[in-house]
């Protein structure tokens, strides 16, 4: 394999011909010719990982291919040599963009460490700009899928909410692509350059959480070796994501209110206070409206977190959705899989639109991707489905000829929990959310119902 391309530009002939034969020898595929038209002419005929360029040539300057690539082949790296060289030109040549200058007489280990570090360079810029275009794609308005109006009402809110720097509450049942939002509300804001931090607020305790958002400093706590940078510091200038906002502590609760007010804060065990400039969003599955009359959240922090609500339908009230979004899923599983599926029969497409979807979006990309990892080939038909989704989805029961009502009901509440784990993958917590019961009541429930350990399910 290659190690690079090269074009080599000198009009030095016999310099020329013995520079590429050893970089051949090295591994690289390498062009040679001995001016700027010639350069420049190649340049347009090829794409080079590198060009090293003499800055003294018969037609012209290095500088003058220099400005070429980083005008028409920016993904070029250029490094320029010269035999007259001082630090006024190395400075003139890295502001002009080169990569890097080397003089004559050229070391060979040293031009040989110098090309390897540009190529690596360049392709690592190369990559992080492929990476934030597949953001772009993934996270834009345009990869959430829905036609319905009330999503057509959310594409147009982020629009003109996207560019502000007021604080955006999201609500919506566990599942409806919450985070989908925030990240879209954030790639569509003159912050997208910026960190996107995302912070589960349920999955910490409150001591770790004030730390995981504040950051603190060595010794403040048992455990706490070094300082530690907070994720609000880290979101400085960007978008910070605060999920399941409402499990936060009363005590939280007030530090929160401040930081949202004033931008202000310390570390957990410190005494300096940091100010930042982050976007910030929040999510819950609960009635923050609710809490507030129980006395279970701050009146004065709803307040300031609902400047903007955007509040997401559950998927069993937007059907006309339901088939945009198992094509959409089905292509991404097979892409990401390498499986090919055709499509979703007329037949199965029907038992999608009628089921329920306690799990909202996230339960049916689940069973589309286990429908096309674990079927047999063709297209998806209603023998791919889990067979709790035909129960729930056709609303049907069995006979309680000679049960009681609690044993009639058993069956179908083992299969229901039973669709919902498996469609979380046996998470627990995303199932009691889904579910809208607290974990322990799902405990108790799946012991009950022979569903304390998880099925084996042979390839």
């Amino acid at each position: 394999m290659k190690r690079g391309t090269l074009l080599l530009v000198d009009d030095d002939r016999p310099l020329l011909q013995s520079m590429a034969a050893w970089l051949r020898e090295l591994g690289f595929a390498v062009d040679a010719v001995t001016g700027v038209a010639d350069a420049i002419a190649a340049l347009g005929k090829k794409n080079y990982d590198l060009a090293l360029v003499d800055l003294r040539l018969g037609d012209g300057d290095g500088f003058d291919v220099l400005a070429h690539c980083r005008e028409h082949r920016p993904q070029t790296a250029v490094i320029l040599t010269t035999g007259y060289g001082t630090v006024e030109t190395a400075i003139e040549a890295i502001r002009a963009g080169a990569a890097d200058m080397v003089t004559k007489p050229i070391v060979d280990d040293e031009l040989e460490m110098a090309i390897d570090r540009a190529i690596s360079h360049r392709r690592v810029v190369e990559e992080n700009k492929n990476l934030k275009t597949q953001l772009d794609m993934r996270f834009s308005i345009e990869s959430i899928v829905g036609q319905d109006c009330r999503m057509r009402r959310i594409y147009e809110m982020i629009n003109s909410i996207a560019d502000t720097k007021a604080s955006v509450l999201i609500t919506g049942e566990s599942g409806t692509g919450k985070s989908m939002i925030a990240r879209a509300i954030h790639r569509r804001s003159r912050r997208r350059d910026n960190p996107f931090v995302e912070v589960a607020c349920g999955a910490l305790p409150e001591t770790l959480l004030e730390s995981e958002l504040f950051g603190h400093t060595a010794g403040s706590f048992t455990g706490a070796i070094g300082d530690k940078i907070g994720k609000f510091k880290l979101a400085d200038g960007g978008t910070i994501f605060l999920d399941e906002i409402a499990t936060a502590s009363p005590a939280m609760q007030v530090k929160l209110l401040r930081v949202l007010q004033d931008f202000e804060f310390e570390q957990v065990g410190g005494t300096k206070t940091f100010k930042v400039d982050s976007r910030v969003i929040l999510a819950t599955n609960e009635n923050l409206e609710e809490l507030v009359r129980n006395g279970r959240f701050r009146q004065d922090l709803f307040y300031r977190i609902n400047v903007i609500n955007i509040e997401l339908p559950p998927l069993r009230d937007r059907v006309s959705d339901i088939p945009l979004l198992a094509t959409h899923f089905l292509k991404d599983v097979c892409e990401e899989s390498g499986r090919q599926v055709p499509g979703i029969t007329d037949e199965c497409m029907s038992a999608l639109e009628r089921y329920r979807w306690p799990g909202n979006v996230r339960e049916l990309a689940n069973v589309i991707e286990r429908a096309v990892l674990l079927g047999k080939g063709g297209a998806i038909s209603v023998e791919d489905l889990p067979a709790t989704m035909m129960v729930t989805g056709s609303r049907t029961l069995e006979p309680v000829a000679g049960r009681t009502l609690k044993q009639a009901l058993e069956e179908p509440e083992r299969r229901i929990i039973l669709e919902v784990l498996e469609s979380n993958q046996w998470n627990r917590h995303a199932t009691a959310d889904s579910l809208g019961i607290n974990r322990t009541t799902l405990y108790k429930k799946m012991k009950r119902l022979g569903l304390e350990d998880r099925p084996f399910v042979p390839l």
